[in-house]
């Protein structure tokens, strides 16, 4: 293999790779990147078993290989070298490294050991979306997402292809929350109506590496899920699980209906947590008049606030403890400038979403004494 590639271009690449490469005791292969030079592109892959990244890296190629090599010792090169070309040549699973100023030999591993990278075959269909649409729907759901040893089916965001929406949902039994993506901006090709349950992780990764303006073709068998664009594929084991039937919990008719300033409540939550210590806890109080929403919170060590707010009111007085920290994570994702927040008394789910959007609405359940 010999190839030519400018420095940006192949720290990039090696950037978009770099999450999964992981130390493993029984396979000290998986610490390595593999670098493929065929007739029409060069790629850089790298994989954890569980998931796989592969990216494209522009450059000239003069003779076609493949090596595999410790992705940070190479890394650590391309960080403090000056030079812009990079001359690459691989011979007997080593990797020459040339620039006009400096030389390095890299030893390698014998690429026939590096894991096989699993494909998806295109029968199984594909869903379009743009980057930029898919991000800020997994951006509004996946601060309701935590990894779970005891329930692996809630370690993941669901992906819910319906006939006319796409629906992304995630939770962690405290809290839940769903973006709805109308067909006006996806495409769906063939792809049957499903749902699947895709690693935290590489959710992660999806939002860290895709730029905005790329369009994203989703590929889902059995198992795996693909993710592609013109220069990147991320492949990734599903969760095997039932996600949970969330239907139920969501709220279909509102004891109290409180129509808020969203900064206000802001404001109002990161001040009664400062006065919360370890628990957490603020409480919100609708009293008899229905004029003044109060948020308080205290501590035995700290001292007590009391902040009020006006807004306009429905339905009856109620007495609610939330976590004001995962309060805080549903009103940042709402963009308007007041919020609807619902509650049916004090230990059923209180919801919050924008007052004229059913797109996306975050569920939180009261801390109960």
């Amino acid at each position: 293999m010999k190839i030519i590639v400018l420095r940006n271009n192949l720290k990039n690449a090696l950037d978009a790779v770099s999450r999964t490469i992981e130390d493993n005791l029984n396979l000290p292969i998986l610490k390595n990147i593999f670098i493929r030079a065929d007739q029409s592109k060069i790629t850089i892959a790298s994989t954890n078993l569980e998931a796989a990244i592969t990216k494209i890296v522009p450059g000239k190629i003069t003779e076609q290989g493949e090596v595999t090599v410790p992705f940070n010792l190479l890394n650590s090169l391309i960080n403090n070298l000056q030079s812009e070309r990079i001359d690459l040549e691989a011979k007997k699973n080593n990797l020459f490294l040339k620039t006009d100023n400096y030389e390095a030999t890299i030893q390698g591993m014998n690429p026939s050991d590096f894991p096989i990278i699993p494909k998806i075959t295109p029968e199984s269909g594909s869903f379009n979306i743009p980057a930029a649409v898919l991000k800020e729907g997994i951006n509004k759901i996946i601060n309701a997402c935590q990894i779970s040893d005891l329930r692996p089916e809630i370690s993941g965001i669901l992906f819910n292809f319906e006939t006319n929406v796409f629906k992304l949902v995630a939770t962690d039994s405290f809290r839940l929350a769903e973006k709805t993506i109308p067909e006006t901006q996806f495409k769906s090709n063939s792809l049957k109506v499903k749902k699947t349950i895709i690693p935290l992780k590489t959710i992660q990764e999806l939002v860290r590496v895709l730029d905005d303006e790329d369009d994203v073709h989703i590929f889902i068998d059995d198992s795996q899920a693909l993710f592609k664009t013109e220069s990147l594929e991320i492949i990734t084991r599903l969760i095997d699980g039932q996600f949970p039937d969330y239907g139920p919990i969501i709220p279909k008719i509102l004891e109290t209906e409180i129509v808020i300033d969203k900064q206000e409540l802001v404001n109002a939550m990161k001040l009664a947590g400062s006065f919360t210590a370890r628990s957490g806890e603020v409480i919100v109080k609708v009293g008899d008049d229905k004029k003044i929403v109060e948020v308080y919170s205290a501590d035995s060590g700290l001292g007590e606030n009391k902040y009020l707010i006006s807004a306009k009111i429905n339905g009856d007085p109620v007495k609610a403890s939330f976590n004001w920290k995962y309060l805080l994570d549903g009103l940042k994702n709402i963009y308007t400038d007041t919020v609807l927040f619902g509650l049916q008394g004090d230990s059923r789910p209180a919801i919050i979403k924008a007052p004229n959007d059913t797109s996306y609405f975050y569920i939180l359940m009261p801390i109960k004494d």
